[in-house]
């Protein structure tokens, strides 16, 4: 039986985004001052080898490097001092003095109209490394000038995954309400969970990751990148391989080494009910989350995808390194830029299960 029109299941559409990244690019700092704390020897030479595998050219941060790159550095807050690094308090403290500046320099890189803030009608936030309340939707209702009832939603907590779940989350409103129209932002300071360690598996995780924003709008309108479906995917037996607990001097990771080659293990079993009976070949765009170099060589590996598919991941991996949530946007970001009507899309981030969020897309 053919569906009416009013029977037919609406389509939600990306069809804007915005990236913003803090003013100091800290990567060359954070190599020296790395250097500094581990022994020499083993470890420090193995660390200036997976800095020169990392694939990382730049990151960001909102805390600025003073010094002349040959010493350790202090940075401009007085957050990092050897002997002396903040408590959690400390760093949320800066997380609400630094967190809305960067959330307001993506939000005015959006160019909504007045008229078009006054349409908005719903408010989706995804961050995991810093909180308070009255909190970042707050900020954005007050620095747009939005309608004070629009609803909101903070998604906390989640990883790197988090922006696919938020535009689950707006595709959902979209369908049910054909009007709304969803107001995304993904931020996050992670320089601000640096440790004073010696602990190599645990320097290295903090090689990858780095402070951004995203914010893009969802809605009904036919244009830009028209969402299709989600799929998750965990992989069983690998809880304990992606931790994020809060601790007492910030907020603790665990980022195994086995992370690779446990998504390169699972992606061909989970290929063909994540791509609906798709083959690999046949999907024109891909917007990979880049956690790392390694995470893409096993997406690429694991999926059998063309060397030049994950270009854009890859770019954005050496411009920026990992935002965690904000990250696979600023790749959908150049997708949409690029994208030719009528070609097909997956997006995918990684984080905590292990588990893969998945989207899969065309543009409109």
């Amino acid at each position: 039986m053919e569906l009416t029109k009013g029977q037919r299941k609406m389509n939600a559409y990306i069809h804007r985004i915005a990236t913003a990244v803090p003013p100091h690019d800290v990567h060359r700092a954070f190599v020296t001052f790395a250097e500094s704390m581990l022994p020499e020897g083993t470890s420090r030479n193995l660390f200036k080898r997976m800095v020169r595998m990392s694939a990382i050219d730049h990151r960001y941060s909102f805390l600025q490097p003073i010094g002349d790159g040959e010493r350790y550095w202090r940075d401009s807050e007085n957050l990092y001092v050897l002997g002396d690094f903040p408590t959690t308090k400390r760093r949320m403290q800066a997380f609400e003095k630094f967190a809305p500046r960067l959330a307001g320099c993506a939000l005015d890189k959006l160019r909504l109209s007045m008229a078009e803030r006054q349409t908005i009608t719903h408010v989706i936030v995804t961050c995991c490394t810093g909180l308070y309340a009255p909190g970042l939707d707050i900020d954005i209702v007050n620095h747009l000038g939005l309608n004070p009832s629009v609803e909101r939603t903070m998604i906390g907590f989640m990883g790197c995954y988090a922006a696919i779940n938020a535009l689950k989350s707006a595709h959902h409103i979209v369908r049910s309400e054909p009007s709304a129209k969803v107001l995304l932002l993904n931020l996050e300071l992670c320089s601000l969970h640096l440790k004073e360690t010696q602990d190599l598996e645990q320097m290295l995780s903090f090689l990858l990751f780095a402070d951004g924003c995203a914010a893009c709008l969802v809605s009904s309108e036919p244009e830009g990148l028209a969402i299709d479906s989600f799929l998750a995917i965990t992989v069983p037996e690998t809880s304990d391989l992606i931790t994020w607990r809060i601790g007492e001097m910030g907020f603790d990771m665990q980022l195994s080494g086995r992370v690779p080659a446990e998504i390169k293990r699972s992606l061909p079993d989970a290929r063909a009910v994540m791509l609906r009976g798709q083959d690999a070949a046949a999907i024109d765009l891909w917007a990979v989350h880049p956690g790392g170099r390694t995470i893409l060589d096993a997406v690429e590996q694991g999926l059998e995808l063309r060397p030049e598919a994950l270009a854009w991941s890859r770019d954005i991996l050496a411009r920026f390194g990992n935002m965690s949530s904000a990250t696979v946007m600023f790749v959908l970001e150049q997708v949409l830029k690029h994208a030719q009507k009528g070609q097909t899309g997956c997006a995918m981030s990684f984080g905590p299960g292990i588990t893969a969020e998945t989207m899969l897309f065309h543009a409109a």
